[in-house]
């Protein structure tokens, strides 16, 4: 590997304030100069007792229908059916 070419590589809090979740991982978008290019303003304490750069995510894991169970199932039968009405070819 080059060196001096890669982003810095350090521990940063991901935080869904909508489903009050957030975790802990390590990610390129942390870094001591704040506010740089890409990089998060905020910080919060964690369990740990230490500070770490935030950044506030509007969809995660625990408010993502899909995830969730939430998701609803579209009827594309009656759609294909309507759509043949429509459009299809007339017998």
């Amino acid at each position: 590997m080059k060196n001096d070419i890669h982003p810095e590589y350090g521990w940063v809090v991901f935080r869904d304030a909508s489903a009050d979740f957030a975790f802990l991982t390590r990610s390129t978008l942390s870094a001591d100069n704040a506010g740089g290019p890409g990089r998060p303003e905020k910080t919060v304490e964690w369990t740990d007792g230490k500070t770490y750069p935030v950044i506030d995510v509007e969809i995660s894991s625990a408010s993502h229908p899909f995830y969730t169970g939430t998701a609803r199932v579209v009827d594309t039968a009656g759609r294909v059916e309507k759509f043949n009405r429509r459009y299809g070819r007339k017998s």
